[in-house]
């Protein structure tokens, strides 16, 4: 534009220096056409600051809108990414656009895995979205720039958790994402045996109660146990029957065993045989029984002696009245006191002789009965029974 006015200048003078008012009047004209292009241009010219998710640039623009700059500097905005100032904001020189673009990042929160949709440039600012703890712990830092697809974000927020291992029980607050993450952060340390409540992959969730079983398979016990003897009999018919005799006395053996402990926090929990040996046999009981068959026993009170009665004399009369007096059973026991067929009484039976029978009358057979009827009968006649009359008849 200066080259230009400066041409129109020359052309003021003649070929021969000379200065030409014809000349002037015509270019003067032009020039000031010339001029005020320039004023219009030197004014809608501007600088522009663009800031892109963090990212600054310095755009020369004649846009006049937002809008327009943006597109100018040949970026493609989409209906969920942020400007400021709005689109159809006036820009002048200096102004500063900021953009956010939208950007599809995979959270895992607490474990729990979802796509969220945030304009936010950095790490930081999609916690603050969230509303999550800022103690909560990230897999990545929080100035991290976020990429419009492709970022991945794990965030662990704070839980109060117990842990119990040692003897002890300790509460605790943890940004830990899993449980071998907290034992690790709490300085315990698993022996390859040891048992946790919890598997060291299992997330952490607040209130959680994780125990730690120390397992020591290492320690062994031995022990002493009896060998039962057997026992051999044998017979003797030298030997009443049911008479034992022990001949060689049983004497029980012993078995050292050796076990493999398995000790859960110092206490045995289970053994497992490992090898057994035998250090005393057993010595064999011998016992003899007789087989001789036993005297007969002397007669029990209370029961017949079995003694032999005298040939029965006056046979038919006490018939008649044992008829009368128990229906001829001989061997009745009503409980009235009186007993057998002839209803002696205990008394009269006894005084008599019965007891060399039996204890009463009806414990004695009827010969036995009619016996010791004779004897009363030959000091008393047959006054003692109510139904002698019957004797008659």
């Amino acid at each position: 534009m200066v080259q230009k006015i400066w041409a129109i200048v020359v052309k003021f003078f003649t070929s021969d220096g000379k200065f030409s008012f014809v000349k002037v009047g015509t270019q003067l004209v032009v020039l000031v056409a010339l001029v005020l292009g320039l004023v219009a241009f030197v004014g809608n010219n501007k600088t522009v600051t663009l800031n892109v998710d963090g990212k600054v640039s310095s755009v020369q623009t004649f846009g006049g809108t937002v809008g327009q700059v943006v597109k100018a500097a040949n970026l493609e905005l989409q209906s969920s990414d942020r400007i400021t100032p709005a689109a159809d904001s006036h820009v002048r020189d200096g102004s500063i656009i900021n953009v956010n673009l939208a950007k599809a990042v995979k959270v895992s929160l607490d474990g729990a895995e979802r796509t969220i949709s945030t304009t936010s440039p950095t790490v930081e600012g999609l916690v603050t979205e969230l509303g999550v703890a800022s103690a909560s712990e990230l897999s990545v830092p929080k100035d991290a720039q976020l990429a419009v697809s492709g970022s991945f974000v794990s965030i662990s927020t704070p839980k109060s958790v117990s842990i119990v291992a040692d003897g002890k029980a300790d509460k605790t607050t943890t940004t830990a994402a899993n449980v071998g993450q907290l034992l690790a952060d709490a300085g315990i340390a698993l022996g390859a045996s040891d048992r946790v409540s919890q598997p060291g992959n299992a997330p952490v969730v607040n209130d959680m109660v994780i125990k730690v079983s120390r397992v020591d398979v290492s320690q062994t016990a031995e022990a002493a146990e009896a060998v039962p003897f057997e026992t051999l009999t044998t017979e003797d018919a030298g030997l009443t029957a049911g008479e034992k005799k022990v001949t060689q006395a049983g004497v029980a053996g012993t078995i050292n065993k050796s076990f493999k402990l398995v000790l859960v926090d110092g206490r045995e929990a289970s053994r497992t045989l490992v090898s057994q040996t035998v250090s005393a046999q057993p010595v064999t009981e011998k016992i003899t029984l007789g087989t001789k068959p036993k005297p007969k026993p002397a007669a029990q009170a209370g029961a017949n002696t079995g003694v032999g009665a005298p040939a029965m004399m006056n046979e038919a009369m006490w018939d008649k009245i044992a008829q009368c007096e128990s229906t001829g059973n001989w061997s009745i026991n009503n409980g009235n006191g009186y007993y057998g067929g002839l209803q002696f009484d205990i008394r009269t039976w006894l005084g008599a002789g019965g007891g060399t029978y039996a204890p009463n009358a009806s414990l004695a057979t009827k010969a036995q009965q009619i016996d010791i009827a004779n004897r009363v009968y030959a000091q008393r006649g047959l006054q003692p029974w109510g139904c002698g009359w019957a004797a008659s008849s």
